[in-house]
């Protein structure tokens, strides 16, 4: 199983994917992707032996998939239950390598995980979390289609500077109303 837009794919990610992941996520103290993504939380460096023992959560896995570019591995994408029984699922995307942002990716991977996610789950809604000095997932989110769902206001502390933390959700129906995303 795999999702494909011209030269990126996402899809489970596989044994061998496994000392790459860990080389992007762990193996620097302040890696750059963490400046974006929620660096109010701290980035703990985890050994190689310690992730790979962990690879039975990992490999094959249908809640976190590697995102690939031109065959090369930039970012993985996932989803969590934030109340499974009411069916209300949260997702999220992380493009580890610098070269790969701004180039529209984050906005292309989540239209596959999007139409994938609605595809395979019984969802009425999917959506994601990010904060206010994140600008480029909120207008990802916009180019989607989603809607700023909630705003909590300063709760994000991060060197010296309080933030919002920024909801951002879409309805099933709102998706198969977009010509854009059939």
């Amino acid at each position: 199983m795999h999702c494909k837009d011209k030269e990126l794919i996402i899809r489970p990610i596989a044994e061998e994917d496994i000392p790459v992941l860990w080389q992007m996520i762990y193996s620097e103290e302040s890696p750059e992707w963490k400046k974006w993504d929620a660096p109010y939380f701290e980035h703990k460096k985890v050994s190689f032996e310690d992730y790979e023992a962990n690879k039975g959560n990992i490999i094959n896995s249908d809640r976190l998939w590697a995102i690939k570019v031109n065959g090369e591995i930039v970012g993985t994408v996932s989803y969590y239950w934030e109340h499974e029984p009411s069916r209300w699922l949260e997702m999220g995307i992380v493009l580890y390598n610098p070269l790969s942002w701004g180039g529209g990716y984050g906005t292309r991977v989540l239209r596959l995980w999007i139409n994938h996610l609605f595809t395979a789950l019984p969802l009425v809604r999917v959506g994601y979390t990010t904060w206010s000095g994140n600008e480029r997932m909120v207008k990802v989110g916009e180019k989607l289609g989603m809607t700023l769902e909630a705003r909590l206001r300063k709760c994000r502390y991060y060197n010296g500077e309080y933030y919002d933390s920024i909801r951002m959700g879409l309805l099933r129906e709102e998706w198969e109303a977009n010509p854009l995303f059939r």
